[in-house]
C-alpha cells in the first residue's frame, strides 16, 4: 500500500490554527499589515484576541470568509482594539444598515457580538494581508456573501464554509432561494479550476490532497443540488449540532419546545411540505440513531469534539437591537 499523502507544507510567514468547534479555524497574517481571517466564536473572543496578539503583536485587518457565528465572534473585541472589519458585499452592506437578518444570529439562535464592517470586499479585489497580496474570491452558497481568498504565488486558498475534508457547507434553501445549492456547487468549480497547492478550510485539517478534496466537494455539492429534500435536512442538522454545541446539549424534555420555537425548523417543514413537530421528532431520531448526538445525563448532545461555551456568552442581543451605525 502507498502511504497516505502528507499536508502540504504552509509558508513560514503565516500562522494557521486548526480549532475545534464551535469556533472556525484562524489563518493569522503576521507582517507589515497584520492580518486575521476570522476569528471564532463569540463566546471564546478573548482566546482568540490572546492568541493573536501573541503571534503578531497587533491585528490591523479582520477579513471574514462569511459572517455566521463561528466566524465573526472576536470581530467586536478586536475592532474595540484598533482592527479594521472587512466582509464581503453584501454582507458587509447590511451589518451596516443593522438589519434584523444579520448573520443569521437570529433565525439560527446564535450569539454575536455588535461589530461594524469597514471595508467591503468585491471579486477580483486585492487586499495586502501581512505582506503578501491576496485576491478576493466570491463564493456565494452557503452564505450570499461567502468569500474565499487566494495567494497566487504560494498558490494558497482560503475556502471558509465552502468544503472541508469532510463535507461542504450547508446552503439555505429557505432564506437563499431554491437555487442556493446550485450556486454553490458553481463556486467550488471556481475554486477548483484555481488548481491550489494548498486548502485552508474553516473546518478540519488542511487536506493532504487538493485536488482529491475537490473531487470530493463536487461530488457532495452535486448530491445537495439533485435532491433538495436531503439538502434541506443536512442544513438541520448541521444547525441542531451546533445548538447542542454552544448550550452543553440541552435537556431532553425542552428539546422539542425547543426546536418548535425556532424559525430555521419551520422553514424546513415548509420546504418538505410536512408538519414542523414531525420535522422536530424525526430530526433528532435520525441523529440519535446515526450517532451525531448522544443522550447523556438527561441531555442531549452533539458528538462530535468541540469546545465548551460559558453560558453568559449566549445572553448578547440579536442585531436588531445592535446600536445603529452611521451610513458610511
Amino acid at each position: 500500500m502507498s502511504p497516505e499523502p502528507s499536508r502540504p507544507a504552509l509558508p513560514s510567514w503565516l500562522t494557521w490554527w486548526e480549532r475545534p468547534f464551535p469556533d472556525a479555524n484562524a489563518l493569522l497574517l503576521p507582517g507589515r499589515q497584520p492580518a486575521l481571517i476570522d476569528t471564532g466564536f463569540v463566546g471564546h473572543a478573548d482566546e482568540t484576541a490572546a492568541w493573536a496578539h501573541a503571534h503578531a503583536g497587533t491585528v490591523g485587518l479582520v477579513v471574514n470568509t462569511h459572517w455566521h457565528s463561528d466566524h465573526v465572534g472576536g470581530n467586536g473585541l478586536l475592532q474595540a482594539r484598533g482592527a479594521a472589519i472587512a466582509a464581503g458585499t453584501p454582507e458587509a452592506d447590511a451589518i451596516t444598515r443593522r438589519g434584523p437578518g444579520c448573520c443569521a444570529a437570529e433565525y439560527l439562535d446564535q450569539p454575536v457580538a455588535p461589530y461594524t464592517v469597514d471595508l467591503a470586499l468585491d471579486d477580483g479585489q486585492v487586499l495586502r494581508l501581512g505582506d503578501s497580496d491576496w485576491e478576493v474570491v466570491r463564493t456565494p452558497g452557503h452564505t450570499p456573501g461567502h468569500l474565499a481568498l487566494w495567494q497566487p504565488e504560494q498558490r494558497l486558498l482560503v475556502v471558509g464554509d465552502a468544503l472541508s475534508v469532510y463535507d461542504v457547507g450547508w446552503v439555505n434553501l429557505a432564506l437563499d432561494g431554491p437555487d442556493a445549492a446550485t450556486t454553490a456547487l458553481t463556486s467550488i468549480k471556481r475554486m477548483a479550476d484555481l488548481a491550489p497547492r494548498v486548502i485552508l478550510p474553516s473546518h478540519g485539517p488542511v487536506p493532504a490532497d487538493p485536488a482529491a478534496a475537490f473531487a470530493a466537494a463536487l461530488r457532495r455539492a452535486q448530491r445537495l443540488v439533485d435532491d433538495p429534500a436531503g439538502a434541506v435536512w443536512y442544513g438541520a442538522r448541521r444547525i441542531f449540532a451546533f445548538a447542542l454545541m454552544i448550550r452543553d446539549g440541552i435537556p431532553a424534555d425542552e428539546v422539542e419546545p425547543y426546536l418548535h420555537a425556532r424559525a430555521w425548523l419551520t422553514d424546513a417543514a415548509r420546504l418538505l411540505n410536512v408538519p414542523p413537530a414531525v420535522v422536530a421528532t424525526d430530526l433528532v431520531t435520525d441523529m440519535l440513531r446515526s450517532g451525531s448526538v448522544v443522550l447523556r445525563d438527561g441531555r442531549l448532545h452533539a458528538a462530535a469534539d468541540h469546545t465548551p461555551v460559558a453560558p453568559e456568552a449566549l445572553r448578547l442581543p440579536y442585531p436588531r437591537a445592535w446600536p445603529a451605525t452611521e451610513p458610511r
